[in-house]
C-alpha cells in the first residue's frame, strides 16, 4: 500500500507531499506558457495552478495520487513536481507522472534522481511488477529522460489525450518491470 505521508531522498533532493502552501514558491518557477505545451495544464495560468495543486491535495487525501514537491537540498528551493498516481493493488503496478522542473533546473540531473527514488520506492518497498510513464509523442526531452531513467517505449496511444490548446495528443507508453529494475539496479 502506498504511504501518502512518504518522503523520500537523497544527497541532492528530498521529494515530500505537494501542500497549498508551496503555491507561491510554484507560481514564480510556473510564469512562462510555453513550458506547457506538452503538459496537460497551463500552470502559467494561476488559477490553473490553483486547480491543479486544489486537485492533487485533495487526490493525495483520497489516496488516488501522491504528488510531490522536488526540494533542492543545497538551496532549500521547490523546483518542481512528480507524482505517483494510478495504483492497482491488485495488478501491482503505478504510474510515475505529473513530472515538471522549473526552466533553470532542467537538464541537471534532478528529473532522473526523482525517478530513480521513486523507481527504489516502487520496486523496494511496494514490491511493485510494473511501474509505468506516459507522455506526448512530440516531447523528446521526456521520451529521453524516461529512457535514461531505465524505462522502455511499449507504444502509441493515438489521439489519447485533449491538450490546453485544443490540441489532441498522441501518447506514448513506457515502464519499468521488476525484473529490468532488479537486473538493472542491483
Amino acid at each position: 500500500m502506498v504511504d501518502f505521508d512518504l518522503n523520500l531522498e537523497n544527497e541532492n533532493i528530498l521529494l515530500r507531499p505537494l501542500e497549498f502552501q508551496d503555491f507561491d514558491e510554484i507560481s514564480e518557477l510556473t510564469k512562462k506558457p510555453e513550458m506547457w505545451y506538452y503538459f496537460t495544464s497551463d500552470l502559467s495560468n494561476p488559477e490553473g495552478l490553483k486547480n491543479w495543486i486544489d486537485t492533487a491535495v485533495e487526490e493525495r487525501k483520497n489516496q488516488k495520487r501522491l504528488a510531490f514537491a522536488i526540494i533542492e537540498k543545497s538551496s532549500e528551493k521547490l523546483i518542481g513536481s512528480t507524482s505517483l498516481g494510478n495504483y492497482s493493488e491488485r495488478d501491482q503496478r503505478i504510474e510515475i507522472g505529473w513530472t515538471w522542473l522549473g526552466k533553470e533546473f532542467q537538464g541537471k540531473g534532478y528529473n532522473f534522481q526523482a525517478k530513480q527514488l521513486l523507481l527504489k520506492y516502487c520496486f523496494e518497498s511496494l514490491k511493485l511488477e510494473r511501474v509505468e510513464a506516459k507522455t506526448d509523442i512530440l516531447n523528446n526531452a521526456a521520451k529521453n529522460s524516461l529512457a535514461k531513467s531505465g524505462f522502455t517505449e511499449e507504444g502509441i496511444l493515438r489521439s489519447h489525450t485533449l491538450m490546453t490548446n485544443n490540441r489532441r495528443r498522441d501518447t506514448a507508453y513506457f515502464s519499468v518491470l521488476k525484473e529490468e529494475y532488479l537486473n538493472n539496479y542491483h
